[in-house]
């Protein structure tokens, strides 16, 4: 294994979170228009295919933490990279809905893989006092999958195919890159390790809150990830190589989204969720009255881009901050509750599209994402610094998780072992 610093860690995470959430996620909105005419996909079908690896995801995270204690940080990365292998390739050859659903669900497990992994690694990798700007910034590598695939829709519209196979490459890399930097973890947990320590009322208060505004932002814009390419074409009438255009925007806006996340962490959380949700909704209005303006729909893409990378990475710290001694649980839930969201608001724009057409589903989840923008002020702060004294007990507990890595050979690495024994 080689050791990273923090800033190649943060790195090296986004590159993953690339092609997990990505690639293997997000990017599957891009390529809806083409698969949906090749394959005679409805709307109400393609909003279900979208929602599987939403559902499959919030599976694979409920036992992604147990997989990270079990099988260890690294083990737990090269198999969300390979199951990604898998759930790509299988896109690549799709014939039908059932196949194609297949695929999707499998990238969905891949995706629920990999966070719960590479918190595990930050956790005996990267400082303590920055786990919070590193999240952020692997947060951010999925705007750099989605830019990835852009290239291909602008000069290859109709190859998602040969897409597809591409992004299976890229996984299977990133696979034997985990293998090469994500350390092991221990199988059995020291027993001078204590169990941290119990969930207070407050703190699941607070995570209640956070939870419920992570699903409704994941709600809204489950409207723009699956069907805003398919809304320029089918609605505006631009050609299927414009949806590029559209998913680079979101992407470049996207990387911005890991500085507005850090900045809101550090000043005012509530304020900062009150208007990136209003703009993330308000993109979603602006694409649906001017679908066949391309700068328009660009710059609502920039709007959106920006708004969900920093909400999501909000959230993330949040987590993080609420619950400071459990990563494997506190970034989870927000995270889980996004994919919850969006899995219900996915079949829910498709039957609206259906019934009432591209613009009033649009519309309608504008107009939630706005109200509940309003509620902001409920947006849960953190909780109050502990005491000194329990500050250093976490700092113990800390050295001892840090105890649990193994060298190559399988044995604790010496470096580790001593700070543990002399803090």
């Amino acid at each position: 294994m080689k050791s990273l610093s923090n800033t190649g860690f943060a790195l090296f995470g986004a590159a993953l979170i690339a092609i997990s959430y990505g690639l293997a996620r997000f990017a599957f909105g891009l390529f809806v228009p083409p698969i949906r005419a090749e394959l005679g996909l409805t709307p109400e079908v393609i909003g279900i295919i979208g929602a599987l690896p939403l559902i499959s995801f919030l599976l694979a995270t409920l036992v992604a933490p147990l997989s990270a204690d079990r099988l260890g940080a690294r083990n737990t990365a090269v198999l969300s990279c390979g199951i990604g292998v898998v759930g790509l390739a299988l896109i690549s050859q799709a014939s039908g809905a059932l196949s194609l659903g297949v695929g999707v669900f499998a990238c969905g497990i891949c995706t629920g893989l990999m966070m719960p992994a590479l918190t595990a690694a930050m956790q005996a990798m990267v400082s303590r006092a920055v786990h919070g700007r590193v999240s952020s910034v692997m947060n951010a590598g999925t705007s750099i999958g989605v830019a990835v695939a852009v290239p291909v829709v602008l000069f290859l519209s109709s190859a998602w195919r040969s897409a597809y196979l591409s992004f299976a490459i890229l996984a299977g890399i990133g696979a034997v890159a985990a293998w090469y930097f994500i350390p092991s973890v221990s199988r059995v947990i020291p027993a001078n390790s204590a169990p941290p320590t119990p969930i207070s009322a407050l703190q699941w208060s607070r995570l209640f809150r956070l939870s419920l505004f992570a699903f409704v932002m994941g709600f809204v814009s489950s409207a723009y990830w699956i069907f805003a390419p398919d809304l320029m074409i089918t609605l505006g009438g631009l050609p299927p190589s414009a949806t590029g255009w559209l998913w680079l925007a979101v992407g470049i806006a996207g990387i911005g989204g890991a500085v507005v996340a850090d900045l809101a962490d550090r000043n005012n959380p509530p304020i900062t969720h009150s208007l990136m949700l209003v703009m993330l909704s308000a993109s979603l209005a602006l694409l649906a009255a001017s679908p066949d303006q391309l700068v328009l729909a660009a710059f609502s893409a920039l709007v959106f881009g920006l708004a969900y990378m920093s909400l999501t990475g909000l959230y993330l710290m949040t987590g993080i901050r609420l619950l400071p001694g459990r990563l494997s649980m506190g970034p989870v839930l927000p995270f889980m509750a996004v994919s919850l969201g969006q899995a219900t608001g996915s079949p829910v724009v498709g039957m609206l599209v259906s019934e009432f057409g591209y613009a009033n589903a649009f519309a309608t989840f504008s107009a939630i994402g706005i109200l509940v923008a309003m509620l902001s002020p409920l947006y849960p702060r953190y909780i109050d610094h502990e005491p000194e004294e329990e500050i250093e007990d976490q700092t113990g507990l800390q050295a001892a998780y840090n105890n649990q890595l193994l060298d190559e050979d399988g044995e604790p690495l010496a470096a580790v072992a001593d700070e543990a024994e002399n803090p």
